[in-house]
């Protein structure tokens, strides 16, 4: 059982930047895959990033790449997304999320979500 604890957001300008936390408790955090997905108002949960249980693999959408960065500390059990040059259409409630291999994480198949975290960009 991993339990998923978001934090970060809140309310920052169009341009702006922004860095979200995951913390995760249990032993084994380097053996899951991570991400991160948004919902925003009326849409449906999309990908936002992936890494790999030892972080050297990465994905993003092509509408995010570029702009956010996913990274993890294992050592810390967390991960993050630092997203940069926001625009108001980024505005929405941002989950972490756990899973298998990174490359079917970033499809939705999610072992574990965390409560979200409201990202809302100003225009």
């Amino acid at each position: 059982q991993v339990q998923l604890v978001d934090s970060g957001g809140g309310l920052v300008q169009a341009g702006g930047s922004l860095r979200l936390s995951c913390a995760a408790s249990g032993r084994t955090f380097s053996s899951y895959a991570m991400g991160w997905f948004r919902q925003a108002p009326g849409k449906e949960r999309e990908f936002v990033a992936a890494i790999s249980g030892s972080g050297d693999t990465t994905y993003y959408p092509d509408s995010i790449k570029g702009r956010f960065t996913i990274s993890r500390d294992n050592a810390k059990n967390a991960v993050y997304l630092e997203m940069n040059s926001l625009k108001a259409e980024d505005t929405a409630v941002y989950y972490c999320a756990a899973g298998g291999a990174a490359a079917i994480l970033r499809t939705g198949r999610v072992y574990y979500w965390g409560q979200g975290t409201q990202v809302t960009v100003s225009s």
